[in-house]
């Protein structure tokens, strides 16, 4: 069932001041529910480590082909969809495999490559409609 909405919030950095990515999902920011999931799983560190995305700062590409999974990066299969809260992605990632189909977007997969033996089976997977999620990423096509 395609129940989950997304929109991507674009902010400035609190330390860099440069333009982030941060998707919200159901109306809750995904730094706010990776948080509650790796809280509640006992994970540690826990809490306030995710930021959202700079594209100035990293070589993404276009960031609607980022989050289509089509992104130029070296990353493989796996995209980050959430960066360190310093602001550098490759410092603490939340990497997530994102396929597109014509009719549906499913992020899923989800990892902590610094912590490979976190589980994060039961985080995800979240499907989004693919004509609102390319509603929402026309607010990306500034990056």
């Amino acid at each position: 069932m395609i129940d989950d909405e997304i929109r991507f919030d674009c902010r400035r950095h609190d330390d860099s001041g440069m333009l982030m990515i941060v998707p919200h999902i159901g109306g809750v920011p995904l730094t706010e529910l990776i948080d509650r999931f790796e809280i509640t799983a006992g994970m540690r560190p826990a809490g306030d480590a995710y930021g959202g995305l700079i594209p100035r700062s990293f070589r993404f590409g276009p960031m609607p082909d980022h989050f289509l999974g089509r992104s130029a990066d070296a990353t493989g299969p796996k995209k980050p969809v959430l960066g360190c809260k310093c602001g550098d992605w490759g410092c603490w990632p939340l990497m997530a495999r994102i396929t597109a189909t014509a009719d549906l977007v499913t992020w899923d997969s989800f990892e902590q490559p610094h912590r490979r033996t976190r589980d994060y089976t039961a985080f995800g997977p979240f499907r989004f409609d693919r004509h609102r999620y390319d509603d929402a990423l026309r607010a990306l096509n500034l990056f």
